[in-house]
This record gives structure tokens, C-alpha cells and sequence, in this order.
């Protein structure tokens, strides 16, 4: 299982949101670049970093940084926030990023996220952001009436391998993510599922690490890490018994 840390970037620092607030925001380090060095030297094999910005105006725009990051690491990338056009992801694959996150077009746009998979396969990775089993878009502003269950079904026709299960109102809270909501959506969609959202103990990795059989591939800690309730370290060590 992968330990991804993340990196969610807003006007170029890195800071965590809970539950994706914009008004309750907190700045970690003005430097995301140095982080992901960081991060990679206590041993993630892959980074996970999302334009904030982007995801609330559509577009990336801190590019600069992103691709100032896959200059200064080695290890894959996936990055998310505003990928909403296949010229964001042919400009993101060029530049060296591993993994596109595509998000609210999965939902709006499906016909855009066939055309990406169809070109680029395995490094389309889906986000299904949820509150309450129901898809939300817009960086999490608008949720809709699509029951992820359902639409993990649809991916996997599409031909995605690969989603990451955000449960909106466990993330940033420090409350431990909802380990029932990602057994199930692992054994339902028959995919490889990153978890994310409320990873907030070490026993948060053990759970996740002990359903990795029902598809469970890797997960994204965020605030757990930088306020040192995980160390990186010893999440890395669980997942990799």
C-alpha cells in the first residue's frame, strides 16, 4: 500500500483546508517545493498535490510550482485541481506529471474523461469526492444527486483503474476516515482505490492496510502530517508489511 503525502497548494504555499473551507484554511510552509523534497527523502513513493486555486476557478494556476516540484523529485506525481479540458492534461502530461486527477468532469463532462483515458489510460486517475454516498463537484461546492457507487460503476466501464474516495466531511478533521464507506467502495467497484480523508492515526493505516486485499492501493495523509500526529516514516512502514 502507497502513503501518499499531499500537497494542496494556494497562492503558491502549501496549507490544508477542513473539509475543503476556504475560511478555515491553514498555511504549513511557503515553500511546496521543499516539502516535496522532504517528502521524498523520509521515503513516499509518490506525491499527491492539488492546485487549489485551480479547483475553485477550473484552471491550474500554479503550474509554475508544480512543475518546479517534478524538476526537484524523482518519484511519480499525481496532481489534481482544475483539469477540466484536454489541453490542461496534455500540458500536465508533457511536463512530467504521472497522474492526472480528473474530478467534477467525471460527472459534467464524461465524454472529456473517455477521450483522456482513451489516450493516456492508467494515468487517468478519478477523484470521487463524497458527502453522505453522493458526488460532489466544484471543489466540493455543489453536491450532487450521483451515488458513487454508481458512478465507480461507470468508470469501470470507461476503463479507469484507478480512484481516489475523499470523504468530504471526515477530511481535515482529525476524526479517522470512514473505513466502512472505503471497504465498500473498494469491493463494489473492483478498482484500485487510494483512500483519503480523516487519515489521521497510525491505527487509520493499520485498518486501511488491513483491507488492502479488497482493493484498498494506497493513502493520501494531509494534515495528520504536518501537524506531526503521523509520522511519515512509521505510515510508510505499516503499509509496506
Amino acid at each position: 500500500m502507497l502513503i501518499l503525502p499531499a500537497i494542496d497548494i494556494r497562492d503558491g504555499n502549501c496549507v490544508m483546508l477542513t473539509q475543503g473551507r476556504l475560511d478555515a484554511e491553514t498555511v504549513y510552509s511557503s515553500d511546496p517545493v521543499y516539502l516535496a523534497k522532504i517528502w521524498q527523502a523520509k521515503g513516499a513513493k509518490r506525491l499527491h498535490i492539488v492546485d487549489l486555486d485551480g479547483a475553485f476557478q477550473g484552471a491550474p494556476k500554479n503550474f509554475e510550482v508544480v512543475k518546479k516540484i517534478r524538476e526537484n523529485v524523482s518519484v511519480p506525481i499525481q496532481f489534481g485541481g482544475g483539469v477540466r479540458s484536454m489541453k490542461t492534461i496534455d500540458m500536465l502530461i508533457a511536463a512530467g506529471i504521472d497522474y492526472v486527477i480528473m474530478g467534477t468532469v467525471a460527472v459534467y463532462n464524461p465524454e472529456l474523461l473517455r477521450e483522456a483515458v482513451d489516450k493516456y489510460g492508467n494515468k487517468i486517475v478519478v477523484a470521487l469526492d463524497v458527502r453522505d454516498n453522493m458526488v460532489a463537484i466544484a471543489a466540493w461546492k455543489e453536491t450532487t444527486t450521483v451515488d458513487v457507487f454508481e458512478l465507480a460503476s461507470r468508470l469501470k466501464k470507461m476503463g479507469v483503474e484507478e480512484i481516489i474516495h475523499t470523504d468530504i466531511k471526515k477530511d481535515g478533521m482529525m476524526q479517522g476516515a470512514n473505513i466502512a464507506a472505503l471497504k465498500e467502495v473498494a469491493e463494489r467497484s473492483a478498482m484500485k482505490v487510494i483512500a483519503s480523508g480523516g487519515v489521521s492515526t497510525l491505527a487509520d493505516v493499520e485498518q486501511l492496510k488491513g483491507l488492502e486485499s479488497t482493493g484498498i492501493y494506497g493513502a493520501i495523509i494531509g494534515k495528520a502530517l504536518y501537524n506531526d500526529s503521523i509520522k511519515i516514516e512509521d505510515a510508510i512502514n505499516i503499509a509496506e508489511k
